[in-house]
């Protein structure tokens, strides 16, 4: 039996320690070390979920906010995303009186149109929780949009009560 010449055992253990090097070194196994991460950046759906609890927690508030001031009956009523505004042709009598309430929970504000143009005037919705009320006597097909300003965003709750 043959030995290894002494040149040849030297080289394969000189190779056998630089892998096990390099596999050490590359391997993230061994310390955490500080100033390494070591949670992960948040998902898409956990950014999305923490999204959805924010909004239905505007809108009770909102809602709330509406609660308060209620008298009358109701008549409609609903809540939106500020982004994708209210724009609805409710369902109302002739020659009636209505008092219409928004309020917008979150940040910015909303501008109240109603048509035809002799129904009110333009209104400001501050998204602070304010209640805006507007009286309404129909004389036509009434139609109401409300849209958010740029930049706004949140929930705006509505309802049209009798008076």
């Amino acid at each position: 039996m043959t030995r290894p010449a002494p040149r040849t055992l030297f080289a394969a253990c000189a190779a056998a320690a630089a892998v096990s090097l390099l596999t050490s070194c590359t391997s993230g196994g061994g310390d955490s070390g500080a100033g390494h991460a070591t949670t992960p950046p948040p998902t898409a759906s956990a950014s999305q979920a923490a999204g959805k609890a924010r909004e239905l927690k505007l809108t009770e508030q909102a809602q709330a906010a509406l609660a308060a001031v209620h008298s009358g009956t109701m008549v409609e009523a609903g809540a939106e995303r500020v982004a994708d505004g209210i724009h609805t042709e409710p369902a109302l009598s002739r020659g009636r009186t209505y008092r219409l309430s928004l309020v917008c929970a979150g940040s910015g504000s909303a501008q109240l149109t109603l048509t035809p143009v002799n129904t009110g005037p333009q209104t400001k919705v501050p998204c602070d929780q304010t209640v805006v009320q507007q009286r309404v006597t129909v004389h036509d097909r009434l139609r109401i949009d409300v849209d958010g300003t740029k930049g706004s965003t949140g929930v705006i709750a509505w309802q049209i009560d009798t008076i």
